[in-house]
């Protein structure tokens, strides 16, 4: 069991190994002794929400009944977009929180993630002891009568959150129209709520899940339907948020798509020209394009990069006391509102940019000149450290030669899937799209999936 939590929690199709309703009752277990031992609570307290996934219930249910067989106690929020389950992690003053998702993954898999007390990342320390108990005999507490924890079905959980996102950023959105994308995901309710209620008015795209659509075509990964309503509908601006509503791709009046790089440049250029920049930095990944390094650097802002994942962006910035930071995907972090990404917060964020200034999204995106960039995505049937297949690494070399300086290649695996991603960026967009594939060709000949 060697590695069971990724970068992002435990993932995989849901009811096969591992990710079976037996791991996640022995988790839930594993949990509730973690946080005794680590948190010297007595009684743990846990909040627990999901997507839409059908095998959401599923592995909620086993959860629960792990949770409340070791004392702990449950509230269950039902389907909520990830920060708002870290939200309702801190404002129920729970020990942790638990989503049941896998983001932008398609619907039979699922995953299982932990919030901390404050509704940040979970300790790496106590994801390994939670690895370590599930590996050694079950020690966890087995409560009896009274002992045994509560399940409490809080349904006020939405309209929290919905109250949360209004005071972070008051608008008034009266006389906008904008169309939102909700991937059949956790912000098919409470996303039109929210906009609805700002003033706004709505036009929905894939807002009615049946357990099966969720990131079907839609949502943060399929910005283009969203494109074609707005432009149908002359929405002002539109906004796709992922499966468990974490990410936000945005689109302009004219349709055209506006990824995190966008995001980062228009927020960081904002808040710079304002004195409110903490530590005069963004922090990004080393897939940012980089076009948004040059429009940070334009205006004096330094810009970091960590590693893929929102994790690192984040630790990143509590390391430098930055408070803006995201990836190209669209996780993006304002940590003067929220310790996690927040799809809906971060459109609220741009709508607010916009409001400000008097200009519309497709103005303030002129900020912004990306490079040509080539993403090919490689599934794969193993992860082998790319320095043991040196028919690749000559190739990368190769390329960097002929590119001389004047663009990059990043070959990575995906920290939630089995893929390998080639990502090269250059002058020529022709030329780097024939690299990738040449690339992405030695990767399948390699290790590809069959």
């Amino acid at each position: 069991m060697t590695g069971l939590f990724g970068t992002d929690g435990i993932r995989g199709v849901a009811n096969e190994a591992p990710l079976t309703a037996d791991l996640a009752y022995r988790v839930g277990r594993q949990l509730v002794a973690t946080l005794q031992a680590e948190r010297g609570v007595a009684r743990a307290r846990l909040v627990i929400g999901r997507d839409t996934r059908r095998s959401g219930p599923l592995l909620e249910s086993a959860l629960v009944a792990g949770i409340l067989s070791a004392g702990g106690d449950c509230y269950a929020v039902g389907v909520l977009p990830t920060p708002g389950i870290a939200l309702m992690t801190r404002a129920l003053d729970a020990d942790g929180g638990i989503v049941l998702s896998a983001s932008h993954n398609p619907f039979q898999d699922n995953g299982i993630k932990l919030f901390s007390a404050g509704g940040s990342k979970f300790p790496d320390a106590w994801e390994d002891e939670i690895e370590a108990r599930l590996e050694g005999t079950d020690t966890a507490p087995r409560a009896t009568g009274a002992g045994i924890g509560r399940l409490v079905s809080y349904d006020r959980a939405e309209a929290c959150y919905v109250e949360s996102l209004c005071r972070c950023v008051p608008l008034d959105l009266a006389g906008m129209t904008v169309a939102l994308d909700c991937a059949h995901g956790a912000t098919y309710r409470v996303a039109p709520r929210l906009f609805r209620r700002l003033g706004a008015r709505v036009v929905t795209v894939a807002c009615r899940p049946d357990g099966t659509n969720i990131n079907a075509g839609c949502g943060a990964l399929h910005p283009e339907t969203l494109a074609r309503r707005l432009k149908a509908t002359g929405a002002t601006v539109g906004f796709a948020f992922d499966g468990d509503g974490d990410r936000l791709i945005s689109v302009d009046h004219t349709g055209e798509i506006r990824d995190g790089d966008y995001a980062l440049a228009i927020a960081g250029r904002h808040l710079a020209a304002r004195g409110r920049l903490k530590a005069n930095v963004v922090v990004t990944t080393v897939m940012a394009n980089l076009g948004l390094d040059a429009a940070l650097r334009d205006t004096g802002i330094d810009v970091v990069k960590t590693q893929v994942g929102d994790r690192y962006v984040s630790e990143e910035m509590q390391r430098l006391g930055a408070n803006l930071g995201g990836e190209q995907s669209g996780h993006l972090l304002f940590l003067d509102h929220a310790p996690t990404g927040d799809g809906i917060l971060s459109a609220l964020v741009l709508l607010s940019v916009m409001r400000e200034t008097g200009e519309d999204l497709a103005s303030l995106a002129t900020c912004l000149r990306k490079f040509p960039q080539v993403l090919v995505n490689v599934p794969v049937r193993d992860k082998p450290p790319f320095d043991s297949l040196p028919d690749v690494g000559a190739r990368v070399r190769a390329f960097e030669r002929e590119m001389n300086g004047a663009g990059r290649i990043l070959v990575r695996y995906s920290g939630t899937e089995s893929l390998a991603r080639i990502m090269i960026e250059g002058a020529d967009g022709e030329r780097i799209r024939a690299m990738a594939d040449e690339l992405a060709g030695l990767v399948r000949g390699r290790i590809g999936v069959a």
